[in-house]
């Protein structure tokens, strides 16, 4: 094992400022590793890295644009972060930052374009064989970026609170002083520690807060819409709460095109702790979701991240996470808040939607995350069924077989909830039918009013597209089993 060099972060939030120091490797860096029982180094490929030869600058666009912001911003300082959509992500100097700041990385560990476009995507990847529980990634404390460690440096902002909780939105609070702290370190450029990892960032994202609102009402179906909408107007609160935020500049305060990006990054790399703290972690917040996901991530009581393999994982593979906790029921929301179609989810909502439902019909199973239509099969899971009947008979004003139903169903009555099903299936199967053929006209609608609008206006439209397009092919699975 090579002699580490750790570099620190020293956070000295009482004073809002912070600094670099080095400091040599000693036994203690691999006593505090061995005493975390799946993290001993003593068997573990655990390497600084040296060879950087797949990490390299990506090469900036020919047909790069830059907005009148982003220049305004260059010949002020060319060391700010350029967050034009076009601009290019600076991934090796991020990954030599990552590790000399304290990263360890297992042999193996490798970042890679994750789709054809690697402005937009890079993920990680394996090289070498991976056994199941074996460590992969450790990232100290002093580099994650923390929602708790943001208020305590940049002071309360009583005034930010307030305008939350007027608009019914004081669960983002956390989020937002993260958010604050990345707009922080971006007027620092250069000076801040964590300039590195910034200018690795995405610059372009889909994300329902990044559409259009034309988009997000006309182009999307109501769910996804809906979810679209409400990272949009999310966004417009956190910008709003800028105007009491004396900690950021004037200029910070009133670019919107800067905001967005900040708030982009917060929402969709930090992740809450398991100590009542929302963090970012550099280099983890590298790995992609799927929900068959290869690794999963802790962080300890010391705040540091920690990511091992779940199962033997085969040299050539991606390394991911679920962004979800293992859910892998909703990819609208995977859709509106991440900005991508998540074509790993087995199964997505069945897209029928019932204003303000009693708790019987959600304790029958009225729930997204239940009520699913299945993405290979075309298989309808039971709760659609069961919501559609206790529907049918609530529409008949049937209260004998509606209470039948609701009792059969609570106590687990399979048999007596089956004969219900049985009797009135022909009712059912036909709501169903109407719903899925309805819907497949709706969907056609919706795509055919993205049709010729201007892609400068409304980028995002091609995504759009394909997931309509991806959404109706699991409508005509289930369809044609209907019509079976």
């Amino acid at each position: 094992m090579m002699r580490l060099l750790r570099v620190s972060l020293l956070l000295l939030w009482g004073w809002g400022a912070l600094a670099f120091v080095t400091e040599p490797s000693v036994s203690s860096r691999a006593t505090t590793l061995d005493s975390k029982a799946a993290f001993s180094l003593s068997n573990q490929p655990w390497r600084r890295r040296e060879n950087l030869q797949n990490y390299k600058i990506l090469p900036t666009r020919s047909n790069c644009h830059v907005s009148t912001t982003t220049a305004l911003a260059m010949s002020l300082s060319t060391s700010t972060v350029i967050i034009d959509e076009n601009a290019s992500r600076e991934v090796g100097g991020f990954e030599e930052w990552a590790v000399a700041c304290g990263v360890q990385v297992a042999d193996g560990f490798q970042l890679m374009a994750a789709s054809e476009d690697p402005y937009l995507d890079v993920g990680v990847c394996t090289s070498m064989d991976l056994p199941k529980d074996a460590p992969v990634l450790f990232v100290p404390n002093e580099m994650t970026l923390s929602a708790n460690r943001a208020k305590e440096e940049l002071g309360q902002i009583v005034d930010a609170e307030d305008l939350f909780v007027q608009l019914n939105a004081y669960d983002q609070v956390q989020r937002f002083y993260l958010f604050l702290k990345i707009l922080r370190e971006y007027e620092l450029g250069d000076q801040s520690p964590w300039y590195p990892w910034m200018n690795s960032l995405p610059r372009y994202f889909s994300t329902g807060a990044s559409m259009t609102h034309y988009c997000c009402t006309e182009c999307l179906p109501p769910l996804v819409g809906s979810l679209a909408l409400k990272e949009k107007t999310r966004f417009k609160q956190f910008f709003k709460a800028l105007d009491f935020c004396n900690s950021v500049s004037p200029e910070t305060r009133g670019n919107k095109e800067l905001a967005k990006w900040a708030y982009n990054v917060c929402l969709t790399r930090s992740f809450q702790d398991g100590h009542g703290d929302y963090k970012i972690a550099p280099m983890a917040d590298m790995f992609n979701h799927d929900s068959t996901y290869e690794i999963q991530g802790r962080y300890d009581e010391e705040g540091n991240f920690f990511a091992t393999t779940i199962y033997d994982v085969p040299a050539g593979s991606p390394l991911r996470m679920s962004y979800t906790a293992g859910d892998n029921s909703n990819p609208s929301f995977l859709f509106a808040r991440y900005g991508f179609l998540d074509h790993s989810s087995p199964a997505t909502f069945c897209k029928i939607l019932i204003p303000n439902p009693s708790p019987q019909l959600i304790e029958m199973g009225y729930n997204p995350s239940r009520m699913l239509f299945y993405k290979e099969t075309g298989d309808v899971s039971q709760e659609v069924w069961d919501v559609l009947l206790y529907q049918i008979l609530e529409a008949s004003n049937n209260a004998e077989q509606l209470q039948a139903l609701y009792q059969a169903h609570m106590s687990g009555d399979e048999q007596t909830k089956q004969a219900i099903h049985d009797e009135h299936y022909g009712e059912t199967l036909t709501a169903l039918r109407n719903h899925v053929d309805s819907f497949l006209v709706q969907l056609d609608e919706l795509s055919t009013k993205a049709q010729g609008r201007d892609l400068n206006v409304h980028p995002r439209l091609p995504l759009i597209l394909q997931h309509n397009q991806f959404v109706k092919e699991t409508f005509l699975r289930v369809q044609a089993n209907l019509n079976q």
